[in-house]
């Protein structure tokens, strides 16, 4: 089969061949019929990842997709061949940028009715990172006001259309997806061309953060006393470490080199979680049924051709994309 791979760290990705995946008892093998690309990619690609994950190379990129199942493990009880799913796969069996997947039962639901291949292959990272940034950590209630950076981008399009469906109050940083991001749904729009959000966020109860560096630095200032700020792009702290049961001595890394954000959270009495979002069958399930119901929409920006993945890349990379960007494969 064709995917498309790394060989070393740093380097472009390009077409190599590879065999097919062999399922577990309790895995499905899935035709790849679309797959997103998400700025975690970039990431994994440019070695940004190494303290977190550890990979073999080649290694396949990508890390949602949507597809047809074609073989079952014989553990299996949840699907079918024939099925039509969507998911993102644990860390350690990523690899969306491929002809065929094997992947975990408990990792994929069924593709919602209402969508195409292409528009479900745009959920399933954003959209858990959303769920579980405003579910499970922030707890956003009806009335809470959070602030979604990026609100034009691939998490920010998703997280202000489920931030309105919990019933907070959302603020958002755009600039040329203005029109966009009020489609969605925000409350308030600050052009970060030409305002500083540091200056007229106050009080809110809630960050989430996608840009991470000098941002979200400055997001703390936006926090009222026990507010809760989110970030997929800033460094791991010690609490993230010990969480998810890495060595002390990671632990100890990471508490150094998030000393200035620990300076913060107690400067502002907030609190600071870094996510690293987790695979969940269960938690699509839950988005599906929005998605159906059409509480939320997918946000396309462009569809590519699996052929034309280069180029994808590169038009992700240039940051210029307003919602998900796709490779098609079938």
């Amino acid at each position: 089969m064709k995917a498309l791979a790394i060989e070393n760290y740093g380097k472009k990705p390009n077409f190599l061949d590879f065999p097919m995946p062999k399922i577990n008892n309790d895995e499905v093998l899935v035709e790849i019929y679309a797959a997103s690309i998400n700025p975690l990619d970039t990431k994994i690609r440019k070695g940004e990842l190494k303290l977190l994950l550890k990979y073999k190379m080649p290694l396949i990129l990508g890390n949602d997709f949507s597809g047809k199942i074609v073989e079952v493990g014989t553990s299996v009880t949840k699907f079918k061949v024939g099925d039509e799913v969507y998911g993102r796969p644990r860390a350690n069996k990523m690899g969306t940028f491929t002809e065929f997947l094997s992947v975990n039962q408990e990792d994929i639901a069924l593709k919602p009715k209402n969508l195409s291949f292409e528009e479900a292959a745009s959920v399933p990272l954003v959209g858990l990172t959303s769920y579980q940034a405003l579910h499970d950590i922030l707890r956003i209630e009806k009335g809470h006001k959070i602030l979604i950076h990026a609100g034009s981008g691939g998490v920010g399009t998703f997280a202000i259309q489920l931030a309105k469906h919990m019933g907070a109050f959302v603020a958002t940083t755009a600039s040329d997806g203005c029109d966009l991001v009020k489609s969605l749904g925000a409350d308030e729009i600050v052009n970060y061309k030409t305002e500083k959000f540091e200056h007229s966020i106050r009080d809110y109860d809630a960050v989430l953060d996608t840009i991470g560096g000098a941002t979200l630095e400055k997001s703390f200032v936006t926090l009222k006393k026990g507010g809760k700020i989110v970030s997929i792009s800033g460094i791991p702290n010690g609490r993230f470490a010990k969480e998810n049961g890495f060595s002390s001595f990671k632990k100890t890394l990471f508490s150094i080199a998030s000393y200035k954000l620990t300076k913060l959270e107690k400067k502002h009495n907030v609190q600071y979680t870094f996510l690293f979002m987790k695979h969940s069958g269960e938690q699509l399930r839950i988005l599906t049924e929005m998605l159906e119901s059409e509480v939320i929409k997918p946000t396309l920006d462009k569809v590519f051709i699996f052929e034309d993945a280069q180029k994808a890349l590169e038009y992700a990379e240039a940051g210029r994309a307003k919602g998900k960007i796709i490779l098609k494969l079938k």
